[in-house]
């Protein structure tokens, strides 16, 4: 039995302990695929000092279950990992790390690219950016968007 695990923290997380995790008790993986994303410095002239994320506790965990699920009615697949950090975060820490096995390379890369991409559209996560010049909230990109809706 395959198992997802969907976490939101304020902690950061070791890649190699949620690898494992995603490779757990399952022989049949011929692929580990994982994704981790880091806050980076702003485009253009402003620099970012930090960033920070708020949740909706209850029903963002859901909207990741139910990402999860999806995920495995397209797709043959083995563990799921999500983490997904909030509050205050600087420069270069984990934001997020998606990881899914798969029997095969294309279905795991295809199902963590779907993961994130829904991730990004439909669950309820809040960025504020946090800069030299003020503190703003940022809406949600259409590239970001468009991809959920490319599947």
């Amino acid at each position: 039995m395959f198992t997802d695990s969907i976490s939101i923290q304020k902690e950061d997380f070791s890649i190699a302990e949620l690898s494992d995790q995603v490779r757990a008790n399952d022989a049949s993986n011929g692929a580990i695929v994982t994704f981790t994303g880091v806050v980076r410095q702003l485009e253009g002239d402003v620099e970012l000092d930090a960033m920070y994320l708020e949740y909706y506790p209850g029903m963002t965990e859901k909207a990741l279950i139910k990402i999860a699920c999806e995920a495995r009615e397209r797709w043959l697949l083995g563990n799921i990992v999500i983490v997904h950090r909030v509050g205050r975060l600087a420069l270069n820490e984990n934001i997020v790390f998606v990881g899914v096995g798969s029997a095969h390379r294309t279905e795991g890369f295809q199902a963590a690219q779907f993961i994130m991409d829904f991730l990004k559209r439909d669950a309820p996560f809040w960025k504020k950016e946090i800069t030299v010049e003020g503190e703003h909230w940022v809406e949600a990109k259409k590239t970001d968007l468009d991809a959920a809706d490319s599947w």
